[in-house]
């Protein structure tokens, strides 16, 4: 089997030649430390026998301000950091009449698929060419505020639902996009819990983000795509709605959130492919190359028994993560995961 028929196998249930092993986001820096002279993060993959490479889609910085601070097409501002990832701080949507008035970014911008072309044009057919974005949750969190979206689950209920409306129309677009340029896999992004649980209850999941992430599962998989459902945090009360969508996957079964391989696959192994967990927390900053080794022999034995198991970090290759724990758990895979 090459990468492509490892990773839609396990996807679809089946048990491949070995356990397919994925990263979602690596880190540029570690990256060029793990594997010296790499040309990007997705050379990088490529030189250590990933399965899969990967990107997102692109926004442009519209507005940067004196403290550092920028804004995007979405209108939203952050603050960057260390992390691939900027932390947003606000957003433009307030009333009813601000979401009436919001125009989402043109899904249709030349440049909106970011890497993707390039990716394709490298690796399709040697790689699993995966898309990372979101269906409705985040971007209207970004947009609102996250306490903000969270109370007008009940205070204002028609202006959350005009909001997510109106992202997830853009995003289905750019994901859409993204399959028929070439992604094979699209990993979707929105976090709905912390350690301690879900943000929100089952029942105003079920009323506001299930119809959002069963219309952009269904459109992924009418284009020909696979899903992997991702979300931090506790998930177990959310698990079998989330399941219910229809992903092909979910990752990253969080352990510091106190959920594990065993569980997971338990209850919901026979009906979606689990991906996870090596702890990026504190085992891959943190700990050594031995126990990182010792982690991954466990996840397999965990998870991957008939296949439908893929290991990955347990949210991504962030940059406080050791470049040697992270070669360490791409070779333990290799060594452990043969079926």
């Amino acid at each position: 089997m090459n990468s492509v028929e490892r990773v839609h196998t396990a996807l679809q249930l089946g048990q491949p030649d070995r356990v397919p092993i994925l990263e979602f986001v690596v880190d540029e820096k570690v990256a060029r430390v793990a594997v010296p002279g790499c040309r990007d993060v997705a050379d990088c993959m490529d030189q250590l026998d990933m399965d899969s490479v990967g990107c997102g889609a692109s926004f442009a910085v519209v507005g940067r301000e004196p403290d550092g601070t920028y804004t995007d097409e979405w209108g939203v501002r952050y603050l960057p950091g260390p992390e691939a990832v900027a932390h947003p701080i606000h957003g433009p949507i307030m009333t009813l009449e601000d979401a009436r008035a919001y125009t989402p970014p043109d899904p249709e911008a030349p440049d909106r698929l970011g890497k993707l072309p390039d990716l394709v044009r490298r690796y399709k057919g040697k790689r699993a060419i995966c898309f990372h974005h979101r269906a409705a949750f985040m971007w209207s969190a970004y947009l609102m505020g996250l306490d903000n979206l969270l109370m007008n689950f009940l205070a204002e209920p028609e202006l959350v639902e005009l909001t997510m409306e109106k992202v997830l129309r853009c995003n289905m677009r750019i994901v859409q996009r993204a399959i028929r340029a070439g992604a094979e896999v699209i990993i979707l992004g929105d976090d709905y819990a912390g350690n301690q649980g879900p943000m929100m209850s089952p029942v105003h999941f079920q009323q506001f983000i299930l119809p959002c992430l069963q219309r952009m599962i269904a459109m992924i998989h009418d284009e020909g795509a696979l899903c992997i459902k991702h979300s931090d945090g506790n998930l177990y009360p959310l698990l079998d709605l989330i399941v219910s969508a229809g992903p092909d996957g979910i990752n990253p079964i969080e352990p510091v959130a106190g959920m594990t391989l065993a569980q997971v696959k338990k209850l919901v192994g026979d009906k979606v492919c689990v991906t996870g967990n090596i702890d990026c927390g504190q085992l891959l900053p943190h700990g050594t190359p031995a126990q990182v080794r010792t982690a991954v022999r466990q996840a397999i034995a965990d998870a991957a028994t008939g296949g439908g198991y893929i290991l990955t970090s347990s949210n991504s290759v962030h940059s406080s993560c050791d470049p040697q724990n992270f070669v360490a758990m791409v070779r333990a895979c290799h060594e452990f995961g043969t079926y």
